[in-house]
């Protein structure tokens, strides 16, 4: 099982960046995909998650910016991030959940500058 997150990086306020989560090993169909985020002394945090069915879900604070979105074809989520702030920054961590399994990925760090 493998979740590999990539897309990360340094950018500048209201910039965009668009990360990516490759998944293998298991039913990526049939599995609810998260990003989560943690900021430095900070815990960790749900940004978004799609379904297996396409529906989304978002935390109130990337509402509007952020866009979840899924390629079951290539096993792959994507999330879109618009208008950056720099309180986004934090390592970013992908989520593949059911009920009763759930798996991680390394994460990929985002860096906002002022």
């Amino acid at each position: 099982v493998q979740l590999v997150e990539s897309g990360g990086g340094l950018v500048q306020a209201g910039g965009s960046l668009r990360l990516s989560c490759a998944a293998s090993g298991f039913a990526f169909d049939d599995y609810v995909i998260g990003w989560f985020r943690q900021a430095p002394g900070k815990q960790r945090e749900l940004v978004a998650f799609i379904t297996s069915g396409g529906n989304t879900n978002y935390a109130d604070s990337v509402k509007g910016r952020f866009t979840i979105s899924r390629d079951n074809a290539k096993n792959t989520v994507y999330l879109q991030m618009n208008s950056l702030k720099p309180e986004d920054t934090a390592v970013y961590y992908c989520n593949a959940a059911t009920a009763t399994r759930a798996f991680w990925g390394q994460g990929t760090q985002v860096t906002v500058s002022s």
